[in-house]
């Protein structure tokens, strides 16, 4: 016996929830699989479903007054001169990765009052 698709699809249109679900159990039974969406897929398809709980600080532009932005980039990440100075000439740039929100949200009020334009991923 040969599966019709098209009366299949049309039994399941006039099909209640009740007996749907009780078909899903039926099959997750019988093949022994789950109906459940991965949490990855569900994450991706759903957006942002799960909190996030590391965030990315990046330095976007380093504004009018530069120095300040430097000195900020080098008390932040405990850079020397050099490296703080060529991360703020090539923003935008990361200033500090996979940090908590409380962390990411102190970065970024020390760069502002510096003067620089922060972005928070």
């Amino acid at each position: 016996m040969a599966l019709d698709k098209d009366q299949f699809i049309e039994d399941l249109k006039g099909a209640s929830i009740t007996d749907l679900n009780d078909l899903v159990k039926a099959i997750e039974d019988e093949f022994g699989v789950s109906a459940a969406a991965p949490v990855a897929a569900a994450g991706a398809a759903g957006g942002d479903a799960a909190a996030k709980t590391t965030f990315t600080v990046e330095l976007t532009e380093a504004g009018s007054a530069k120095v300040k932005a430097i000195k900020a980039v080098r008390e932040i990440t405990g850079l020397g001169l050099k490296d703080a100075k060529d991360l703020v000439d090539k923003a935008p740039s990361a200033i500090k990765e996979d940090v908590s929100e409380d962390e990411a949200n102190d970065v970024k009020a020390k760069l502002e009052e510096a003067g620089a334009t922060v972005t928070v991923k």
